[in-house]
């Protein structure tokens, strides 16, 4: 048995989604979530019911295997920062601290989430306090391989409080291509019976850094979807137009300096800024 406020979102995606096949929405589909807790157990959930072998805490290993993945003209990937390059290729090399900066009007909906599914389900459970001092953060890359041609079939990007052990992101992370054959990035965090991903298009700044942008204007486009699997075992899906996700990655006095800003109908809820570093050798 599920709990009543995962049963109605759930309803919800049904009512306003749309219903969807594995064959002609391939490039949305991703690993979903058991009833219950999420945090680190659906990773041995995953392998132990797709037959592959986890394989954990590499001292190298990235969210990419290759830049060349994001497919970006040959004139983005030129002004592109090697630093940024290198930490999507080896992000197991990195470390990360945490700052955070809600808006007033939307720190109430954070705690009220929280408390009705991330503590409970260990998921998408961000900080909801500001926090103007730093919090590390533990990150970790781990792969599920299939065990007979050795090919990685998952990477799934693994983020704790370091202070409290307390899951902050447990997500899959990879590229997929559109239906416009825009190339995209792309997370996607298991939640009970289904999952939320976020598709965000790739481009280069000026100066180098990576934009990151989820910001489409309708199904099939870079953006926020839901996705469910019913109890007859049938897909639905719902795309959040009005939920966007903006990350820029950048270079900042010898270090990398991530921010990411999350809008809702066009009003900043909440601004992560990641300082990233290279682990000590």
């Amino acid at each position: 048995m599920q709990k009543f406020q995962d049963w109605f979102t759930q309803q919800w995606v049904i009512i306003r989604g749309r219903k969807i096949n594995y064959e002609e929405h391939a490039w949305l589909i991703g690993p979903f979530g058991a009833v219950g807790g999420i945090g680190g157990g659906f990773i041995d959930q995953l392998a132990e019911k797709e037959g592959l072998t986890v394989r954990r805490n590499g001292e190298s290993g990235g969210l990419i295997s290759s830049i060349g993945d994001l497919n970006l003209s040959e004139p983005e990937l030129l002004r592109l920062s090697k630093s940024v390059i290198d930490f999507y290729e080896n992000t197991a090399r990195y470390s990360f601290s945490l700052s955070v900066r809600w808006s007033p009007f939307f720190r109430a909906f954070g705690i009220l989430t929280s408390k009705l599914f991330s503590n409970r389900i260990d998921q998408l459970n961000i900080p909801t306090r500001n926090l103007k001092d730093s919090e590390s953060l533990s990150s970790e890359i781990i792969t599920l391989v299939d065990p007979e041609s050795n090919e990685i079939r998952y990477t799934i990007w693994f983020r704790t409080v370091e202070s409290s052990g307390q899951v902050v992101y447990s997500g899959v992370y990879g590229t997929c291509t559109l239906p416009s054959g825009q190339t995209c990035i792309k997370a996607v965090f298991p939640l009970p019976n289904g999952n939320a991903t976020v598709l965000m298009i790739p481009e280069v700044g000026a100066n180098g850094e990576l934009i990151l942008e989820s910001a489409g204007r309708g199904f099939g486009e870079a953006g926020f979807y839901f996705l469910l699997r019913d109890s007859r075992g049938d897909l639905w899906s719902q795309f959040v137009r009005s939920f966007r996700d903006r990350l820029t990655v950048r270079e900042e006095s010898g270090n990398l300096v991530a921010e990411q800003t999350l809008t809702l109908f066009k009003l900043r809820v909440v601004t992560f800024k990641y300082r990233i570093s290279p682990r000590p050798t």
